[in-house]
């Protein structure tokens, strides 16, 4: 039987203190059946979700991680054996079994990237789930259209710096988002196009809303939660529209506002919906095909925040969680 280094849960973590909590072990690889493949990592996808699967409990749309077993996410890598026709020795493919060296993949769950349309880091990134999830919260969740003023939260990483340019790119009147730190803030407007960028750490962000959107916001995409949500709620527009992304700020605090605060959804009418990526893979082939001509064109700024070897991935995640990536967060696994 062959074996892998993996990233285990050594026990359940808590706040934003993961590294502490994970530790590097062999996990058993299987053997070669048809239709499966032998994939050597090279990168893989470092995701807020992946703190929240470290908890004990069921999630409604994916499994939590077990004490003492791997973890999984993202990873793209090249196949070095194959019992598939579909998956050739040399492809680049792209799976659901990262945050391991090796993994044996099914052809019917990994996905062929073609690496003529986007880089291999690409297919991780704007081209993959990150990407995806901007889009479909900008379009079938929030219904954007040309003209329109958009709010992101979290837009310092990897599906908010997206969502800010993708909404530039489809025609928004007005992009601003909100991110921690003064280097996120100018390379979101000096590279990525945003019109605004707020420093939550040191702006009044209600009042710096404010000022950016006079006629209130028609679209805000909240990766974050919390008293930046309640910020944006009041300063929505009268009809306006919430995609609901994620809540990174429920990792590590107990701070949280009032429900009371919820009381603007009825005072601007305000529609809020949250949403799984998954829900809209038949938008897939038209979302590779119109953000590879973003890339083929220089249209799109895609950057990573890349930590070396799996022995990092802890510290990677950590730093997520923390805010030290610009863009998407990566741990490279091999060349």
């Amino acid at each position: 039987m062959k074996q892998t280094t993996a990233v285990l849960l050594a026990r359940r973590p808590q706040g934003t203190k993961v590294a502490e909590a994970l530790s590097l072990g062999p996990i058993d690889l299987p053997e070669l059946t048809p239709g499966t493949a032998l994939v050597r990592n090279q990168y893989m996808s470092v995701d807020p979700s992946t703190r929240g699967r470290m908890d004990p409990g069921e999630k409604q749309y994916t499994t939590n991680f077990e004490i003492g077993g791997p973890l999984d996410g993202s990873a793209i890598g090249i196949v070095v054996e194959s019992a598939s026709d579909l998956l050739p020795v040399g492809a680049t493919v792209r799976h659901r079994l990262g945050w391991r060296e090796y993994a044996v993949v099914d052809d019917r769950t990994a996905t062929l990237c073609d690496l003529a349309k986007a880089p291999a880091v690409s297919w991780l990134s704007a081209m993959g789930q990150t990407g995806f999830t901007a889009y479909a919260g900008l379009l079938p969740v929030g219904r954007l259209t040309a003209g329109e003023s958009v709010f992101v939260t979290g837009a310092g990483g990897a599906v908010g710096s997206m969502a800010g340019q993708f909404a530039r790119l489809l025609g928004a009147s007005t992009v601003v988002g909100s991110a921690g730190g003064a280097e996120k803030c100018a390379w979101l407007k000096d590279e990525c196009g945003f019109d605004e960028v707020i420093d939550y750490r040191t702006a009044d962000v209600r009042a710096a809303l404010g000022a950016a959107f006079p006629e209130g916001i028609d679209l805000f995409f909240d990766n974050v939660g919390g008293w930046q949500m309640v910020h944006g709620l009041h300063n929505m527009r009268i009809h306006g529209r919430i995609s609901m992304c994620g809540a990174v700020s429920n990792f590590g605090t107990t701070d949280q506002p009032s429900l009371a605060e919820l009381i603007e959804t009825v005072l601007r009418r305000v529609t809020i919906q949250g949403f799984i990526v998954r829900d809209f893979e038949e938008l897939r082939p038209e979302f590779e095909e119109r953000v590879s001509g973003w890339l083929a064109r220089g249209e799109l700024v895609d950057r990573a925040t890349v930590f070396e070897g799996i022995e990092n991935a802890g510290a990677g995640l950590e730093g997520l969680l923390n805010g030290a990536n610009l863009g998407k967060a990566l741990i490279r696994l091999s060349d």
